[in-house]
């Protein structure tokens, strides 16, 4: 963990509330892609963590909605503001338990993170698909950015507006080798009974500190509580549990 000032170099909407930041600094703390920053906003007590969608050098890209005064002060920032930065928060996705081929599957918010994911895979040589939910078309984020990549993406929301009408365990495919997943809680939930393959699953949570110090985001896991924000936010498949 470091804790670094970055520089608002881009700050622009993408989708219905949801914004693209891309800031300048010490990035050399993140490691893996699923880790995530934990940032300090002016005036307001707890920092707000978000995940890393993408690094390049010591420019670091942050996909963030607005779902609260903290977030809408952060789409409000122009080019050239500063911002204080815990940077290397988390463990994030093993790329290495993906051999040829491997399914990215995100929901909403949850997709940024699989970006970063996607080129590690491809630079190992990975063929990559991806299963993306959202509610509408004007919820929809990085579709075009991930098949720029080489990804074969397919979509599904819930009005039907785009792809398939449905959720995103709809459109998964039957000879899916490994999964990566990153979304709303429900989401995994139905991931984890629909899958049959193995895989990883990020978690989105509440953190008072974001690095293990107040225990406020701890989950139950088949080898104990562990904190989402220290052991996770990337858990495998067969240590989740949900109650129901």
């Amino acid at each position: 963990m470091k804790q670094s000032i970055f520089t608002v170099k881009t700050n622009e909407i993408i989708a219905h509330d949801v914004y693209k930041m891309t800031l300048s600094g010490d990035t050399s703390e993140i490691k893996t892609p699923g880790q995530f920053v934990n940032i300090k906003l002016p005036g307001r007590y707890l920092r707000r963590p978000v995940s890393v969608c993408d690094l390049e050098k010591d420019t670091l890209t942050l996909i963030y909605k607005t779902v609260g005064g903290g977030t809408y002060d952060m789409s409000r920032m122009q080019k050239g503001e500063k911002l204080d930065l815990l940077t290397g928060l988390g463990n994030g996705f093993d790329v290495s338990c993906a051999k040829d081929r491997a399914t990215l599957i995100g929901g909403g918010v949850g997709v940024p993170p699989l970006y970063f994911l996607a080129k590690k895979l491809i630079n190992r040589g990975v063929s990559v698909d991806a299963a993306l939910g959202f509610a509408s078309k004007e919820d929809a984020i990085l579709v075009n950015e991930l098949s720029a990549l080489g990804v074969n993406v397919r979509t599904a929301t819930a009005d039907g507006s785009l792809g398939t009408k449905g959720f995103v365990t709809d459109i998964l495919r039957s000879d899916c080798a490994y999964f990566y997943a990153c979304g709303p809680i429900p989401m995994l939930h139905a991931l984890l009974k629909n899958a049959s393959s193995d895989g990883q699953m990020s978690f989105e949570e509440r953190m008072g500190c974001g690095f293990g110090a107040c225990m406020g985001c701890t989950m139950q896991t088949k080898s104990g509580p562990k904190r989402v924000c220290r052991e996770g936010p990337v858990f495998d498949k067969n240590e989740v549990i949900f109650n129901g």
